[in-house]
Formats: C-alpha cells, sequence, structure tokens
C-alpha cells in the first residue's frame, strides 16, 4: 500500500502512482471541460510527484489533483522571477462532491508544493465556478486578475494565488 497522506470521510489521499493514470484521466474526462494528453499526465507525475495527488476509496480513484512548478512574474507583485506551484486541475467524482474533499486534496497539494521551496501557489477557475471561488477562498486564496474568455468556450477565469507560509513574515 502506497504512503497514505490524509485519511478524509473514509477516504485515503495519497500520492499517485503510474497504475493511477487511467482512472484520473476517465475522472477528468468525465467531470471537466478541460481535457490533456496522457502524456501530459505522465508528465507532471514524474515533475512533481509531490503534488499529483488522488483520492480512493475503498480501491477506487474517486478525485485527484495535480499540479506543476513553474518560474515568472509573481502573481503578488513581487520583483524579479519567482518559483511557484500551479494547480492546474482538480475533480472529485459528482457523487462524491460536498464532502470537503476537494479542500483536504488542495491542502494536501499545498504541502506538497511547499516541499519544493515555492514562494506561491495558483490556479484559474471559471468565474461562474462560484462554489470552487468559495472554497479557495476559505483557503485564503485570492483572486488577483481577471483573465477574459480564458476558456475555449470564451468564458473568463479568476487567476488565484497564495502566498506560502516560508514567505508570509
Amino acid at each position: 500500500m502506497q504512503d497514505v497522506l490524509r485519511d478524509h470521510a473514509g477516504c485515503t489521499i495519497r500520492r499517485a502512482t503510474h497504475k493511477d493514470l487511467i482512472p484520473v484521466i476517465e475522472i477528468n474526462l468525465k467531470t471537466l471541460p478541460e481535457h490533456y494528453s496522457d502524456y501530459f499526465y505522465e508528465e507532471l507525475l514524474k515533475d512533481v510527484p509531490e503534488a499529483f495527488l488522488i483520492a480512493e476509496l475503498e480501491g477506487k480513484v474517486i478525485g485527484y489533483i495535480l499540479c506543476k512548478i513553474e518560474h515568472g512574474f509573481s502573481n503578488f507583485k513581487r520583483l524579479g522571477f519567482v518559483k511557484k506551484g500551479h494547480l492546474v486541475s482538480v475533480a472529485v467524482l459528482p457523487e462524491k462532491r460536498r464532502g470537503g474533499l476537494g479542500t483536504a486534496l488542495v491542502e494536501e497539494a499545498i504541502k506538497g508544493i511547499n516541499l519544493r521551496s515555492c514562494h506561491e501557489f495558483y490556479l484559474e477557475v471559471r468565474c461562474s465556478n462560484t462554489d470552487a471561488v468559495r472554497m479557495y477562498e476559505k483557503l485564503e486564496f485570492t483572486a488577483t486578475s481577471r483573465q477574459k474568455s480564458y476558456y475555449r468556450d470564451g468564458e473568463d477565469a479568476y487567476i488565484m494565488g497564495i502566498e506560502l507560509a516560508r514567505d508570509k513574515k
């Protein structure tokens, strides 16, 4: 059995392994309009295993979060380039939502990103996804900008970020 990072309401949150990629892709296809190539998932698993996590219930993958590490301009107006985590995708099967599992996945991903000495962690979220925006705000993410027509269907996205604890001095 893989190392368990956290138990949450009967679910196990752990780092993903290669055998989890197919269930993760299936959840993405069922729950989100944005899809990625198989190669993309494999690269993120290889590059940032600390923040490619799955939620499992009775041996079945029911949710995931995947992140990457980037270098670029700060979302918080710091000078110069910073190292930052990017939450690429998080999803939980619809019948398993509303129990805090998405929040638990994000919290554990933040811990994983912190292991990589990042200055901040950010994400894009549909402006219409008020439940997700509220969840991120409860986790102390703030909307730093609005990206016009970010999604393929033309919807805007909020860019939301959080400065990581190591830099809050």
